[in-house]
């Protein structure tokens, strides 16, 4: 009888403990760090997701009229051809959906290719600096 219950207990927590490991990987993949802010792909997906549907719709968010289209003063060498467009992604891993737009951007081009991520941080004024692939 004790070992009945045992083995219970094991095919309920089995797959639960199984389970774990893919939900756990999508947070400890870091794609991007801007700053101190680590950013996993879904964080990324779901600012330039929301950034491309209000540039699809003619619509703004905030203040500043996120998304809007970013000049690339800095001459960062982006992998997809502009015109580009940057939208606020925030450290507190939420959608931006107006207000402060911290220091972070997501940039994406016309065609919604991901151009990469800059951030204010480190920067000097209002440049922006890439932040890093990891």
């Amino acid at each position: 009888m004790q070992i009945t219950q045992i083995l219970s207990v094991a095919a309920f927590l089995v797959p639960s403990v199984l389970a774990l490991p893919s939900s756990l990987e999508s947070r400890d993949s870091c794609v991007d760090t801007c700053g101190s802010t680590c950013y996993w792909a879904s964080d990324i997906s779901a600012a330039q997701d929301k950034g491309y549907q209000l540039y699809q719709s003619g619509q703004t968010l905030g203040d500043d009229k996120y998304p809007h289209q970013y000049n690339d003063y800095e001459g960062f060498s982006f992998p997809v051809d502009g015109p580009y467009y940057e939208f606020p992604i925030l450290s507190s891993y939420e959608v931006y959906s107006g207000g402060s737009p911290g220091a972070d951007r997501v940039v994406f081009n016309g065609n919604n290719q991901l151009a990469g991520l800059i951030t204010h941080t480190g920067a000097s004024g209002d440049d922006f600096v890439q932040c890093t692939s990891d």
